[in-house]
């Protein structure tokens, strides 16, 4: 969450023009919005691994999936009034709300979703192959918006977040895995405290959705304020 925060800061700063960067193809950011995106699912996997070894109901993760949708779905409309070309309508959340729903139906695939997870982070290089090759004739289809969520495209689409379903249900399916090996082999490591003084970062992690909805309009309105104090 503290990295996600800073890597918004910096591209918002950016797109204010205070430190103009390259969000687009610098891989100093590409890398770290790549691994941010990973650790962010990763851990949604994870807490998948705990919700099945708890016996959470249907109607518990009902409630929770549906402010998930329901953010993204304020996301999209956020990100249209600030960014109309290029707007956000299937960012990380519209991919989660939708890879929460596989994840919480595969969970009892227990150590089949290891081989899953790497058929789902390979399939998108085959698929674009095939596309752009033998199967072309299928690409304007898999390229359009109606179905380039599922991450078998030829080409990104312009939008300021995309997060299709392939290949980062892989990194989902890995954080489930993951969390349902410790739990069996390592339960002590997910019973670790927060350090003294550290005590306030785990309640990140368990207001995620409110912290993501919020962080950015505070930053953007804080640099609107600036901007308008120091002209």
């Amino acid at each position: 969450m503290l990295w996600m925060t800073v890597f918004h800061f910096c591209f918002d700063l950016s797109h204010f023009g205070y430190w103009v960067q390259n969000f687009r193809s610098d891989p100093l950011w590409t890398v770290q919005r790549t691994l941010i995106v990973s650790m962010f699912l990763a851990c949604a996997g994870l807490g998948q691994a705990l919700a099945h070894a708890q016996g959470v109901g249907w109607g518990r993760f009902g409630q929770r999936w549906a402010q998930v949708a329901g953010a993204a779905l304020l996301v999209s409309a956020g990100s249209a009034l600030m960014f109309p070309r290029t707007f956000i309508y299937f960012g990380v959340l519209h991919g989660m709300a939708v890879m929460l729903l596989i994840a919480r139906v595969t969970a009892p695939a227990g150590r089949w979703l290891w081989p899953a997870g790497l058929v789902a982070l390979l399939l998108p290089a085959v698929a674009g192959w095939a596309l752009a090759g033998p199967l072309a004739f299928a690409a304007e289809y898999f390229d359009s918006r109606a179905l380039n969520w599922l991450g078998l495209i030829t080409h990104k689409p312009a939008t300021e977040d995309y997060v299709p379903v392939l290949p980062w249900l892989g990194v989902m399916w890995w954080g489930l895995a993951a969390g349902q090996w410790l739990l069996r082999h390592r339960p002590g490591w997910l019973a670790w405290s927060a350090p003294q003084g550290l005590r306030w970062l785990p309640a990140l992690g368990r207001h995620s959705l409110a912290y993501y909805l919020l962080h950015q309009p505070v930053m953007i309105g804080a640099l609107m304020a600036w901007g308008l104090l120091v002209r």
